[in-house]
Order: structure tokens, then sequence, then C-alpha cells
């Protein structure tokens, strides 16, 4: 009888423990970030948004049409995270309070509907980015270190 309660009583511990890992999982971009991505960034960034050399190219035209450099895949939005434009996604999204200047980037407000929401995906960018001043860097400024630290699982 010992052996039977022991033996559940170890289950519920394991069952506990699994089920906590998992909520603390590290965010995917399948499972986290597209679906967020999807309604928050998809009208200005989708499939018709122009790549980043395009949109480079012609920031004026594409800003007058409400367009943004294309984000709409895995490969697509790492532009903005690794290279070529480094660090641009979390400096477009952060809410300022790693900056200098203490402004957040411009597309910070489209995050959310209030700050708590803002607060809440901004949140969710960082754990699947990883955090840190780095994550604003430009290329040219990332040290190997720095690279080392990037999550961006998919």
């Amino acid at each position: 009888m010992k052996r039977v309660k022991i033996g559940v009583f170890a289950s519920f511990l394991l069952l506990s423990a699994s089920a906590t890992w998992a909520d603390h999982a590290a965010p995917t971009y399948r499972k986290d970030i597209a679906p967020l991505w999807a309604q928050k960034c998809k009208k200005c960034h989708g499939a018709d948004a122009p790549g980043l050399a395009e949109f480079d190219a012609n920031k004026d035209k594409y800003a007058m049409m409400n367009k943004g450099p294309r984000m709409d895949s895995y490969p697509h939005l790492i532009q903005f995270v690794g290279w070529p434009d480094s660090g641009a996604l979390m400096r477009r999204l952060d809410d300022g309070k790693n900056t200098k200047s203490g402004k957040p980037g411009n597309m910070y407000t489209h995050l959310g509907a209030d700050d708590e929401e803002r607060q809440k995906n901004l949140a969710l960018f960082k754990a699947w980015v990883g955090e840190g001043g780095w994550v604003l860097k430009k290329f040219p400024d990332l040290t190997r270190e720095d690279l080392g630290k990037m999550h961006v699982n998919e």
C-alpha cells in the first residue's frame, strides 16, 4: 500500500514539475510570435509589403502607403533581429526604458490597445529575442558574445 501511495505522489510531482517547466518554456516563432505578429503587424508588414532592400530604396513611397518592410515569415523577421538590419525589431518595439532618450520605438503603440497589453506583448518579444542592451544594437556594434545571446527559436 505504501508503494502505491509513494508512486502516486511521485507521479503527481513529476506531472507538476512538467507543467511548470512547460509554462516557462522559451517562446518560439511558430507557437508565440507568429500569432501575435499576425494580429498586430500583418496589416503593414505582410506578404504584400516590400522586401527590406526595396523598402530601404523607397521609404517615403512606402510610408505614404502605410507599408513597412515585409516580416511575414521567420526568415523575413529574423533580418530585423540578427542581420542585415540588426536590432531594428526591438528598437521599433522598445518602450523607451532601454534608450538614452526614453522615447518608445515607433511601433511600440501597435503592440496593444493599452499599456498593459503592450507591456505583455513586448515581454513576449523580449523573451523570444533575448534581453539586454545588445538587442537594440546595429550589426557593426554587436560582439560575438552579443550574437551568442540571441534566442529566436523557430
